[in-house]
């Protein structure tokens, strides 16, 4: 792997499709002390890595095509396609939710459809919107509408009983986190949890 000088990122190779990207546009996996491969999403954990792009299908074909064996140079302990990208999934998922938490402690979100809408229409207007997957097309479209015409982010994810459950409150249809660096981080970890389901090209 050549040497990346002058601020350059450093590239891997997606075990299915082969494309070079940078380092942090993929997941990379690790094996555990017992060989079985594990994700590790913040490319903390020692030993070698091998890596899959942000994209269920190319774990998937990795796994299938038996390429994380072929990675590591040995017999490896590895789920099914299907498990595997479960198991991805809802580690992504989970990091969504434990920003959200985390703003939540941090006295960064408003709650509610209504809530969310008057803080649009405020000075201190939110960094950005989640509009629960579940909510109705009318409410979710007027939210959605709102963000766009202030200009603030909007994303669709979770359901009004996860927003409820993160807050410790009833059911919301939408959220909205205030200006922070909790903004940041939730949009590039939505991101990757879209783009490994396939939603965002």
């Amino acid at each position: 792997m050549p040497r990346h000088d002058g601020g350059e990122k450093p590239q891997r190779s997606c075990l299915a499709c082969r494309e070079t990207r940078d380092r942090d546009r993929l997941i990379r996996f690790v094996l555990s002390p017992q060989g079985e491969v594990v994700p590790d999403l913040d490319a903390k954990l020692p030993g070698r890595g091998a890596y899959t792009c942000i994209d269920a299908a190319c774990l998937a074909a990795a796994v299938k095509q038996r390429q994380f064996g072929r990675a590591f140079k040995r017999e490896v302990a590895v789920p099914t396609p299907d498990e595997m990208t479960a198991q991805v999934a809802k580690l992504l998922l989970e990091r969504v939710m434990g920003y959200i938490a985390l703003a939540n402690k941090a006295g960064k979100i408003v709650a509610g459809g209504s809530m969310v809408g008057d803080a649009l229409k405020s000075k201190n207007k939110p960094g950005l919107v989640l509009v629960a997957r579940d909510v109705s097309e009318a409410i979710g479209e007027k939210i959605a509408a709102q963000a766009a015409g202030n200009n603030v982010p909007c994303r669709w994810v979770l359901t009004k009983d996860d927003f409820g459950a993160l807050l410790g409150k009833a059911p919301r249809s939408a959220i909205g986190i205030k200006s922070s660096g909790f903004v940041v981080q939730l949009l590039k970890t939505i991101e990757r949890y879209r783009n490994f389901l396939g939603e965002v090209q």
